[in-house]
């Protein structure tokens, strides 16, 4: 018999060791690490073992994520309590910044907001050109990435060279009447295959709260 005969034979015998249990301990099998010879049951368990050890491994990563899931929910809710408290627009958008800056550890962060009525003044109502606010009016939800040759880096003033990385969050419902820009000095923190669930909150609770202040 060859290889592939044994094989199917095994195969469709399962019982063939139930009528030879000796043979479990009796033929040896390369160790998967060391390739010493090892009994058939002891290979068996040591595949399991790595198996364990995989499915712990993803559990930890699981109960890792989940952790961080829910400390970025308490730092969005914190926000959602500090700006309903907010008196009016100016207090409105010193919050939004303190908790990115401060909270969610965002080092740079720039906002400009068209088709309201904004204070005069306002960094925030700056004109925007044509081709960057049909851009922002044209997003599905926020859109994150590499910061290089981005044309939202002016945005950031003096500190543009030291963006690497940039979320864009629009803000509005049917139509952007805004964009938040995020900027982080670490190239991997915004990045193009990143969830942006919780970008797209805190856009919605930007635009509700500077919405009803203008």
């Amino acid at each position: 018999m060859n290889e592939e005969e044994i094989a199917h034979f095994l195969k469709t015998q399962p019982q063939f060791f139930d009528r030879h249990p000796e043979l479990l301990e009796s033929i040896l099998v390369p160790h998967p690490h060391s390739g010493r010879a090892i009994p058939l049951a002891e290979r068996q368990i040591l595949g399991l073992r790595d198996k364990v050890r995989l499915i712990e491994g993803r559990l930890s990563e699981l109960i890792r994520y989940g952790e961080d899931n829910d400390a970025i929910s308490e730092k969005v809710h914190r926000l959602s309590l500090a700006l309903l408290a907010a008196r009016d627009f100016p207090a409105s958008v010193q919050t939004l910044y303190f908790h990115l800056r401060e909270d969610f550890a965002v080092p740079h962060v720039a906002l400009r907001l068209w088709g309201k009525a904004l204070p005069a003044g306002t960094l925030e109502g700056a004109e925007v050109e044509p081709a960057l606010r049909d851009r922002a009016e044209s997003m599905a939800g926020p859109q994150c990435g590499g910061a290089a040759a981005s044309p939202f880096l002016d945005w950031f003033g003096g500190a543009q060279g030291h963006v690497r990385s940039l979320a864009l969050v629009p803000l509005g419902q049917t139509r952007a009447f805004g964009l938040l820009a995020l900027g982080s000095e670490d190239p991997q923190r915004f990045y193009a295959e990143m969830g942006t669930l919780f970008l797209r909150r805190i856009g919605e609770l930007a635009a509700a709260a500077l919405g009803a202040r203008l």
